[in-house]
């Protein structure tokens, strides 16, 4: 996860023309860092030179990355920093039942990230949440507790996933989160030029398109190359679409995220 981290750092921080130690902010999202401390965007720091920065990382499963995006923002609009580098990164591969056919072949490693700096335009407006009532069906266990207090045994060490209750989630709340977005922005459907979706399932994004009674072609996908890369597949196909000129200054987009928490 720190090796793909810091690829995807160098190449976000070339493109951006600026040097690493303008950089005020490392946000590295994911759900499989190479260890508990130090964090990964402390380990990106340490690579790419970023000597100016605070650095943590945040775990919001396959929304990560939208969850970086907006706490970048956050500050950013504050006026607290001036750029900030957002990675989503992963190695799932490490967290796969390799026996589990239905699952570990949905599932891919990757990395992605966006150098963000203060503009007068730039994100319009965030609409984001979480059900946490909802976190049984996918979920991924940890280590067990063993002190001189507390015997607990270790839950799975690997993913586990009620496809058909996340796909249900999916399918209901992307409609439902583009439409808020649109509606805070005073925005109509037609305005956007794309919509990233996160790479989990093709028939989720054909479902949302339909749903929101738009174009597919406004709906780029990339899963059948690399999988879903939880926190990393929007980081990936924004940098994608950048790369190959569907997106140019001026457009207007949106992106979408969901996952585990669920979030």
């Amino acid at each position: 996860t720190t090796t793909l981290s810091i690829a995807a750092s160098e190449k976000a921080i070339a493109d951006a023309g600026i040097a690493p130690e303008d950089i005020d902010l490392i946000i590295v999202a994911t759900l499989t860092p190479d260890g508990i401390m130090p964090n990964t965007a402390c380990k990106v720091q340490a690579a790419i030179g970023a000597t100016n920065a605070m650095c943590y990382e945040i775990n919001a499963a396959c929304s990560g990355y939208m969850y970086g995006l907006q706490t970048a923002h956050a500050f950013l609009s504050s006026g607290m920093i001036r750029y900030a580098l957002v990675v989503g990164a992963e190695t799932l591969s490490k967290i796969m039942d390799w026996s589990d056919r239905g699952t570990c072949v949905l599932f891919g490693d990757g990395a992605g990230a966006a150098v963000l700096g203060q503009a007068e335009e730039g994100i319009i407006c965030i609409e984001g949440g979480a059900d946490g009532t909802k976190g049984s069906v996918l979920t991924c266990g940890n280590n067990p507790l063993k002190n001189p207090y507390v015997d607990t045994p270790a839950t799975s060490q690997y993913v586990y996933m009620d496809g058909q209750e996340v796909f249900r989630f999916a399918v209901r709340k992307i409609p439902e989160i583009v439409n808020g977005l649109l509606k805070k922005s005073e925005l109509k459907m037609e305005d956007l030029d794309l919509v990233l979706l996160h790479q989990a399932n093709k028939r989720i994004i054909q479902s949302a398109a339909k749903r929101l009674g738009a174009d597919e072609a406004m709906f780029p996908m990339n899963l059948d190359r690399y999988g879903n890369t939880s926190a990393a597949s929007v980081a990936i196909l924004l940098d994608e679409v950048h790369k190959n000129g569907q997106i140019k200054a001026g457009d207007t987009i949106a992106l979408a995220g969901f996952g585990g928490g669920l979030t």
